[in-house]
């Protein structure tokens, strides 16, 4: 675990510097002038390059970076250049927004993957085998935003029965909560769904004919047992790291969706600070999606492990001097 802490440490901070100096490069080479819009019709240049001071964008960029990094690393990740609120505060309205979109999105991908993957895998060379992999192959060729307009226009239009856009709180009304962000997680999680069936099809179909499986056949072991006990521990890996790489897309794809459905998530923050040029709101919003796509690898990376401890095993003793 500490070896993991550390790796994952050493991993994360380098992606995180890269991201908060990139981020804060293109802002400041975009060529916007937030305090003439802050200013309207009394921007006169003092009045500009008053509050430019004010601002600290009349500083050198290393010095401003620095100085926001310097408070950032503690916690503080400034105010809004044009409501003046605490960017921590925002953040903390807006993230439970992104996460249960696609947090709703990775459950409702790995339950419907995996329950297709493995009936596929038990029914190979069937018309289910062939239905699902067909299936599989035409959601993963759907872009999530084409899903988006598809399902408003069934289910907000044709049979309108959810809501298309707002959003409430889980502590408020859970049903509501539900119903608001059933539309957008659905729409995200058919490709990874898709793309999680394939993948546990095809390791579930090989592992099944390992010889161990044989023998726990032989041992008149009942199917259930040796489904859940013997083979998808060992299948389940490769379904597990096409999982990793979709929490990225699903974590981008619930900015996207926040933009179709009117949420007020990290991505809809986002998007207003970029338009306005509200650096202390952007650069906020990028770090926060960006810590969550490696926490997410992080946990991957557990479950990887815990599923074949044998491998750290082995690592380990390589490391053992002779």
């Amino acid at each position: 675990m500490r070896a993991l802490l550390l790796h994952a440490a050493a991993r994360a901070l380098p992606v995180l510097l890269v991201t908060a100096a990139v981020t804060f490069g293109l802002g400041a080479f975009a060529q916007q002038e937030p305090a003439e819009l802050l200013l309207g019709e009394a921007a006169t240049e003092e009045a500009v390059a008053a509050l430019d001071h004010e601002l600290g964008r009349d500083r050198p960029l290393p010095l401003q970076f620095a100085s926001w990094l310097g408070h950032a690393v503690q916690g503080d990740l400034g105010e809004s250049w044009f409501t003046g609120i605490a960017v921590t505060s925002t953040i903390a309205e807006r993230l439970p927004v992104s996460m249960s979109i696609a947090g709703l999105a990775l459950l409702i991908a790995v339950v419907l993957g995996a329950s297709a993957g493995i009936l596929a895998a038990l029914r190979r060379g069937s018309w289910i085998d062939t239905a699902v992999t067909v299936t599989a192959s035409t959601l993963a060729t759907l872009p999530p935003f084409v899903v988006s307009i598809m399902l408003i226009l069934l289910f907000g239009v044709a049979v309108p029965i959810l809501p298309t856009g707002g959003y409430v709180p889980l502590a408020q009304d859970p049903s509501g909560w539900l119903a608001c962000i059933i539309l957008p997680a659905v729409a995200l999680s058919l490709e990874a769904a898709a793309d999680i069936a394939r993948q546990l099809r095809t390791a579930l179909v090989s592992t099944l004919e390992q010889n161990f499986v044989l023998g726990a056949r032989l041992r008149g072991h009942s199917g259930a047992r040796i489904l859940l006990r013997h083979a998808l521990p060992h299948a389940a890996g490769p379904a597990l790291s096409v999982v990793g790489l979709q929490v990225p897309r699903l974590v981008g794809g619930a900015i996207i969706a926040e933009q179709i459905f009117s949420l007020p998530g990290l991505g809809l923050m986002a998007f207003e600070g970029a338009t306005t040029g509200d650096m202390p709101v952007v650069l906020g919003a990028v770090m926060v999606i960006v810590l969550a796509v490696l926490l997410s690898t992080f946990v991957i990376d557990l479950l990887l492990t815990a599923l074949h401890p044998q491998e750290r095993i082995a690592a380990r003793t390589e490391r053992v001097p002779a």
